[in-house]
């Protein structure tokens, strides 16, 4: 069977990261005895990793916190992404810890997992505001701009890619990037790996209180400008 390790960023998820655990640790049922789910919750000043061991101690064995030392949604993007190389996943899956997907819907994606190198959703409508919806349809023009790609959705925290390919790709990103998940979206459709999109729902948040407000978004989008100039010169060399 395939080993799934389900990835999640935290921080500052203690109204929600009890439930949202235990809607998604059913999940690991369909693939290998060592499949994990991995928080990332490094920085967090509530009872985020308090909850989390105590679900562990619970019976949630495959259930693993990881501390990425950096606080920030990016960087620990990266590192839950290569924990779960390094461990041996076949196949990893994000998601975000704040409840606004539907684990329901990621069965439909592992069951065509073989058929592609990446699943991306993609939020035809989403629930937290018309704001964040016009910032992802700038984030897409700039990547059709720059990289020669169109694609609906660069950002969306519900994705499933092989294991061999996200290593590929995640290698050429600094540690410490702020917006990996944009980026390697680009890179499957850059050098044109077998993807497809499917549209997710996205609820709004129930709970606690988002950490990237649309100021923070709009100054990591503005230094992101030089950041994909720099990643299109590389690929235009190799």
């Amino acid at each position: 069977m395939d080993t799934l390790y389900i990835v999640m960023p935290a921080y500052n998820e203690a109204e929600n990261i009890r439930a949202v655990v235990e809607q998604w640790y059913p999940k690991l049922e369909d693939a290998s005895d060592r499949s994990r789910l991995v928080v990332a919750d490094s920085g967090s000043t509530d009872r985020t990793r308090e909850i989390l061991k105590e679900m562990r101690a619970g019976g949630f064995t495959k259930l693993e916190a990881l501390d990425t030392g950096c606080q920030y949604h990016g960087p620990k993007l990266i590192a839950l992404y290569d924990y779960a190389i390094r461990s041996g996943a076949d196949y990893v899956f994000q998601t975000d810890s704040d409840g606004q997907t539907d684990p329901d819907e990621f069965d439909a994606f592992w069951k065509r997992r073989r058929r592609y190198a990446a699943i991306f959703g993609y939020r035809k409508e989403r629930g937290d505001g018309q704001d964040r919806a016009f910032v992802e349809r700038v984030v897409c023009l700039l990547v059709r701009g720059f990289f020669g790609v169109k694609v609906p959705d660069a950002n969306a925290p519900f994705r499933l890619m092989r294991a061999d390919r996200l290593k590929e790709y995640l290698c050429r990103l600094p540690s410490d990037y702020h917006i990996p998940n944009i980026m390697i979206t680009t890179y499957f459709a850059y050098y044109k790996e077998k993807i497809a999109f499917r549209q997710i729902s996205f609820k709004p948040r129930k709970k606690g209180v988002n950490s990237m407000n649309l100021s923070k978004i709009v100054r990591t989008g503005w230094i992101a400008l030089g950041d994909f100039a720099r990643f299109k010169k590389e690929m235009s060399e190799r």
